[in-house]
């Protein structure tokens, strides 16, 4: 659960002046009304305090409001067809988009499996190799489930002994996933189908008969995208059995919201079942011996009051990462015929860098920290000594990793803002490594760079934040400017690479990447700076990153843009309706803009550990104090928005947008354009295909070309 020219140079017929910077704004006619936004009177009663919403009815999917969306997405349509740049973008990002892109490979009964994309490919292939020396081959190749892309492999397992692939799908962008199994040898499915599935993978038991997974009831008809999700049960599938004679591993019919997850220990001996509540890092483990006598559900961490992530296992001592007495977390082993606290022994301590990620490798742990939210990674024996620290380039980070308990060979990839994802490979007995895949892209990477600064949020807090530019970059206050932001729900923001985000740069823009509070980049206290009645800090973090690319010459308010998506969504919105003269631009994507109701639909209960709740009395102002929607003053003169959603977004529900999107045409008094652009068969952005992300980005860069640059 807990689960975005060319350097002086003329390439594709692009011309040299084109090329050469953004262009310069040009005037433009009035804009033409807007489409109707019928209002009715609906007015909320807050633990006593009255909330009008006038747009409650674009919560409903009827008539009008099919008739309302169709009429904004026409409208945005049109203004973005007359933007000067559209076309240049879409033609470079295609350029840019179209080079090979290899994830590292799983090894599994000595075959090696892997997503490769040969550029424009809507969505990735999943290949298999019956050896390190054997040809590749096609086992999934997602782009033949549907004609236009929309539906996306979302999730896969593979069995031990490398003989089927169980595979979930998703379409147009849902979290719904629909579960099959294929066949390796053969590449043909089997009859098994499992369906509502959301928020869970699959988990093979060692003799590759079933495997385990989570599911929800199946809705009610015509609920399916906006219902709540609660009560989760965790199954156990049989091969070649119909799902409804799947084996209720567990489930807390006292426990709504308790979600499950699930892991096999490498002996085959445990399962591991994570239970989550919501988006809280925190989190109960219950565990079931798979032989013996007794198999039954067992406790092993009852109390939320820390994160547990199983890493492996020796007998009937686990292995854990958690941040118990540890806001960075250490890893700890217990023995769960002996788990009493003081019986725990800690195997790495805590250190100064926040542990993100751990697992086992080589009969080692490899351990994932960042350091001023850059990777840091190292490799330690399972009694804690230091082995080996990775080389990591700077302002990069280590991800992707694949290996197993029983062998030395650790693939990984590792990425930067201005450098393609590469993929590494390592033997963790000798420690050598070497390049395994290395991208080439249409541009060339030395003539950018990035650069880290820091700067001081409003109560005193010492920020980080990487600026990525083309090289030569002039501090006149003239730079148009991308800041992006997310700060929450215990995620960090580190580098990576986007092809896209370089059709921008090349163009002479910057593109600004904040580490606030809320995130995870120091840890949990981090997180907790940034969460529920300390969520303004965020706010004020984000706004003073703007300030700071301001008063340092980066750029000007005028030519300053800030977007982020979902969280990130509401931060813009925040952003925005506090600050609105502090910015040129505005694009939140797939927002939670309606704080009052977020939880009342899909998952969004889930927000309330991070979020608090309206229905708190305590919670109450706090959120209606910050929610964009509510915070929306008629008369104001806003930045030029273009909010972004999809409808069928079953994640974030399009309404927030539509209901902000609305309030925002009525309250605006500046000549900017007040947009909404609604993506057809898409969702909150999982599995979205190639050609509509090039799409997608191409309105993105044109629209804050357009009224950034000078």
């Amino acid at each position: 659960m807990r689960t975005a020219l060319f350097g002086g140079i003329v390439m594709a017929g692009v011309t040299l002046a084109a090329c050469q910077s953004l262009s310069p704004t040009m005037k433009t006619a009035p804009l033409p009304p807007y489409p109707v936004s019928k209002t009715v009177d609906q007015v909320d009663d807050y633990h006593g305090t009255k909330v009008a919403d006038p747009y409650r009815w674009l919560e409903t999917d009827d008539a009008d409001s099919q008739a309302w969306v169709e009429a904004q997405r026409q409208y945005a349509e049109n203004y973005l067809a007359t933007l000067p740049t559209r076309d240049d973008y879409k033609k470079r990002l295609t350029e840019l988009w179209n080079y090979e892109r290899y994830s590292a490979p799983e090894e599994k009964g000595g075959r090696y499996f892997y997503y490769y994309n040969n550029g424009l490919q809507n969505q990735s292939v999943m290949y298999v190799q019956d050896s390190a020396s054997a040809p590749a081959r096609v086992l999934l190749d997602p782009n033949t489930l549907s004609a236009d892309g929309t539906v996306a492999l979302s999730g896969t397992a593979i069995s031990k002994d490398g003989k089927r692939l169980a595979y979930g799908v998703s379409k147009s962008g849902s979290d719904w996933q629909e579960w099959f199994v294929r066949d390796v040898d053969t590449g043909k499915d089997l009859t098994d189908n499992i369906k509502w599935v959301k928020f869970s993978g699959a988990e093979w038991t060692p003799d590759g008969k079933g495997f385990f997974y989570a599911r929800y009831d199946e809705p009610k008809a015509g609920t399916e995208l906006s219902g709540q999700n609660y009560f989760q049960k965790l199954y156990y599938h049989q091969l070649g059995t119909d799902q409804s004679q799947d084996v209720l591993v567990y489930h807390r019919p006292d426990e709504k919201e308790w979600g499950f997850g699930a892991t096999v220990s490498d002996d085959g001996n445990w399962l591991i079942i994570p239970v989550w509540q919501g988006t809280d890092p925190r989190n109960r483990v219950f565990y079931k011996a798979l032989t013996g006598k007794d198999q039954a559900v067992k406790p092993l961490i009852e109390i939320v009051e820390a994160d547990y992530s199983f890493l492996g296992n020796d007998g009937s001592v686990f292995y854990f990462k958690t941040d118990f007495n540890a806001p960075r977390a250490r890893i700890v082993a217990i023995d769960v015929n002996n788990p009493g606290k003081a019986n725990w022994k800690e195997v790495v301590p805590q250190s100064s860098n926040p542990l993100q990620t751990a697992f086992i490798a080589g009969n080692r742990f490899v351990l994932g920290y960042l350091k001023d939210a850059v990777s840091h990674v190292e490799i330690r024996s399972l009694d804690g000594k230091l082995e080996h620290t990775l080389k990591v380039p700077d302002l990069g980070t280590v991800g992707g990793y694949s290996g197993k308990r029983e062998s030395n060979e650790l693939f990984y990839s590792v990425t930067s803002y201005v450098r393609p994802t590469t993929i590494f490979k390592l033997d963790l007995a000798s420690k050598q490594d070497s390049v395994f895949r290395e991208p080439k892209v249409a541009f060339n990477a030395a003539e950018y760079e990035s650069k880290q600064v820091f700067y001081t949020s409003k109560d005193g807090t010492r920020v980080p934040m990487i600026l990525s530019y083309k090289k030569g970059l002039k501090l006149n206050g003239k730079n148009p400017t991308i800041l992006y932001g997310y700060g929450g729900f215990n995620i960090s923001l580190t580098p990576s690479f986007s092809a896209a985000n370089i059709a921008w740069l090349e163009r002479g823009g910057i593109y600004a990447v904040a580490n606030l509070r809320g995130g995870s980049e120091y840890g949990e206290d981090w997180h907790q700076a940034g969460m529920k009645h300390n969520k303004q800090n965020v706010f004020d973090d984000f706004i003073a990153a703007a300030e700071f690319l301001i008063s340092e010459k980066y750029t000007s308010s005028a030519q300053l843009g800030i977007h982020g998506g979902s969280n990130g969504g509401l931060l813009v919105g925040a952003a925005m309706t506090q600050r609105p003269d502090l910015f040129g631009a505005a694009v939140p994507a797939v927002g939670v803009m309606d704080m009052l109701r977020f939880q009342k639909f899909t998952i969004g209960w889930a927000w309330v550990s991070d979020y608090g709740s309206s229905d708190n009395k305590d919670d109450f102002p706090v959120l209606h104090a910050y929610s964009p929607l509510h915070n929306l003053k008629a008369g104001t003169h806003y930045p030029a928005t273009m909010v972004m959603t999809a409808d069928h977004d079953d994640r974030v529900v399009p309404y927030h947008s539509f209901k902000f999107a609305a309030a925002l045409q009525a309250a605006n008094a500046s000549a900017e354009p007040m947009l909404i652009r609604i993506e057809h068969k898409a969702g909150h952005g999982a599995g979205k295909p190639i050609s509509k992300l090039i799409e997608d980005k191409a309105d993105f860069f044109a629209f804050l070309e357009k009224h950034l640059a000078q």
